[in-house]
């Protein structure tokens, strides 16, 4: 008697998911979390919604999934910025690095940070507090990094780092949404030299 041959368990994914997960980004980063819907999430990432709770979790994980590869990807100029040697260098590496990222051709402008879900329904509150709560750990770290130039020497002992990186991250996605209403780099970049003529600020 012949047995029947066991089928392995479970079937391949048969998708990138790096890349389902970037073209996610990309319908978050256009069109904010609740304008988001699941179709057009599943049909930008050319998958079945099964696939997308099997291999992502909901909307909400998915979308927590798609801002750390924001934060990873076209964000990541932050950290880099807070490696440069002097406070100054931060906060022009900063302003640089958030115009360039949120005018570039290729991508939505603004920033999936700033513009992701600030009004939203009871439904997307979580994801509104997490958007506040990236804000918020940005703001932290370059916090950390001028308080560490007030010690060094670098800035005035009278600066109050937490103020002056407030104010810097403020101005950060202030351009953000300028960038995202199609101001343009050139005019970006001459409010930021504006605001740099003034350092340190306070």
């Amino acid at each position: 008697m012949e047995t029947e041959q066991r089928r392995p368990t479970g079937r391949p994914r048969g998708f990138d998911v790096d890349e389902a997960l970037e073209r996610a980004l990309r319908v978050f980063w256009e069109q904010g979390y609740e304008g988001a819907s699941l179709s057009t999430l599943t049909g930008a990432m050319g998958i079945s919604t099964t696939s997308m709770y099997s291999t992502f979790g909901n909307k909400e994980e998915l979308f927590r999934k798609a801002l750390d590869r924001y934060s990873e990807g076209p964000s990541a100029y932050l950290h880099r910025a807070l490696d440069e040697p002097t406070a100054l260098g931060v906060a022009s590496a900063i302003l640089a690095g958030t115009i360039l990222t949120t005018t570039r051709p290729d991508n939505p402008h603004g920033c999936l940070g700033v513009q992701g879900a600030l009004a939203t329904s009871d439904s997307g509150r979580q994801v509104r507090d997490l958007l506040a709560a990236w804000r918020d750990d940005t703001c932290t770290l370059v916090r950390d990094r001028f308080a560490r130039a007030v010690d060094d020497g670098d800035l005035p002992p009278e600066v109050d780092p937490g103020l002056l990186a407030r104010l810097v991250t403020t101005v950060a996605y202030g351009i953000a949404v300028q960038a995202a209403s199609g101001v343009d780099q050139e005019e970006l970049r001459a409010i930021a030299d504006a605001i740099l003529r003034q350092w340190p600020l306070l």
